[in-house]
C-alpha cells in the first residue's frame, strides 16, 4: 500500500473515532451534594409566657401570644439543672436555628432542662425583653416540681443580643412580689447562675450599636444608657457567671465580657471568662472546635460551682 493511501485510511479512522456520539461513552453519574438538616427537637411542651396581656414597662399592657418552648431531658438522665435560653439576633430577630434548638438538644443530652425564650423584640420599648426574661425564670420555678428541676439551680443563657437580655436579667431582678394577684409574680426572678456567650453587655463605648439602637434609640438618654450597661449594675448579690468570647470579635468586642468580669472580681464573686483566640462573633458560625470548646468549658465550670454533678458532663 502506498504511503499516501495509508495516510488517508488512518485519517478517516481518526475522524470516525472523534465523532462518536457522547451517549456512547459511559459516564459517571453526577450526584448532587445534599445536606440533610438535623431534625428540629420537638418541645416537651409549650406554655404561655403571659396570661393574654404582657406589661410594656410603662404601666401599659399589650396583647401577647408568646410561649416558652420547654425541652426536658429523659427522666433517667435529668440532673435537676435548668436553663432559660435567650437566642441572639441583634434585637431584630431570634437566631433559634443555631443558638436555640441545637443547644436545647445538647443540654438535654447532659441531663439539663432547657426553656427557650423568644423574648419580645424591643422596638425602643426597653423594658420588654427584661420583663420577658424575668417572667420566664419565674415560670420555670413555678413548674419546677412538675418538670423535675431544682429552683435553686435554674439559670439563664444568652448569646449576643440574647446575652444582653440574659446579662440584664442577671443584674436586674427581685425576690418576687408577695402581694401579687398572679402567683407566678410572687416567685424570684434572680437566676441561680448565668452563661453569657459573646454577649452584648454594655450600652457604652464597646456596645453593639445595632442592638443599642433597637433597644434605646439613636441617642439614648444617659440614665437609660447606664441602666442597661450591665457591667455597671453588678452588686454583691449578682449570681455566678460564665463567659465565652473571642478576642477577634468585631461586632461585639470582648471588652463587653471583660468589663463585666472586672466588676464581678471587684465584688469577689464567682466568674470565669473563656477567651478564645479566634472565631469572631459566633465562633465560626456556631460550629467546629471552638464552638465545642465553650460548651465543654461551661459544663466544667458548672461542676465546679456545684450546679451539676460531674458524671453529667461525660
Amino acid at each position: 500500500m502506498r504511503p499516501f493511501t495509508l495516510y488517508c485510511l488512518l485519517l478517516i479512522a481518526f475522524c470516525l473515532t472523534s465523532h462518536t456520539p457522547a451517549a456512547e461513552v459511559p459516564a459517571k453519574p453526577v450526584t448532587a451534594a445534599t445536606t440533610t438538616p438535623a431534625p428540629r427537637l420537638t418541645p416537651t411542651e409549650r406554655i404561655a409566657l403571659w396570661p393574654g396581656k404582657a406589661p410594656v414597662g410603662d404601666g401599659t399592657f399589650e396583647a401577647s401570644t408568646h410561649e416558652l418552648q420547654v425541652f426536658l431531658p429523659p427522666a433517667a438522665k435529668a440532673s435537676g439543672m435548668a436553663i432559660v435560653l435567650c437566642p441572639g439576633g441583634g434585637y431584630i430577630r431570634h437566631v433559634t436555628d443555631r443558638e436555640g434548638y441545637p443547644i436545647a438538644q445538647w443540654l438535654n443530652d447532659h441531663g439539663i432542662a432547657c426553656i427557650i425564650l423568644e423574648y419580645r423584640l424591643p422596638k425602643l420599648r426597653h423594658a420588654v425583653p427584661l420583663l420577658d426574661a424575668q417572667r420566664a425564670l419565674r415560670l420555670t420555678r413555678a413548674n419546677a416540681k412538675r418538670w423535675h428541676i431544682d429552683p435553686q439551680r435554674t439559670g439563664i443563657l444568652g448569646f449576643s443580643a440574647g446575652g444582653h437580655v440574659a446579662s440584664t436579667a442577671t443584674t436586674h431582678f427581685d425576690a418576687g412580689q408577695p402581694d401579687a394577684t398572679d402567683p407566678i409574680e410572687r416567685l424570684s426572678s434572680r437566676p441561680s447562675f448565668a452563661w453569657l456567650i459573646y454577649p452584648v453587655v454594655t450600652m457604652g463605648e464597646y456596645t453593639h450599636t445595632g442592638s443599642r439602637k433597637e433597644l434605646l434609640g439613636e441617642n439614648p438618654p444617659a440614665d437609660l444608657q447606664r441602666l442597661y450597661s450591665n457591667e455597671l449594675q453588678v452588686t454583691a448579690d449578682t449570681p455566678p457567671v460564665f463567659f465565652a468570647h473571642a478576642i477577634d470579635d468585631k461586632p461585639v468586642p470582648i471588652e463587653n465580657s471583660r468589663q463585666f468580669v472586672a466588676a464581678m472580681k471587684y465584688h469577689h464573686l464567682p466568674v470565669e471568662l473563656l477567651e478564645l483566640p479566634a472565631g469572631g462573633h459566633g465562633f465560626n458560625g456556631c460550629k467546629g472546635p471552638l464552638w465545642e470548646q465553650w460548651k465543654a468549658a461551661a459544663l466544667e465550670w458548672s461542676v465546679k460551682q456545684g450546679i451539676i454533678p460531674v458524671h453529667q458532663i461525660d
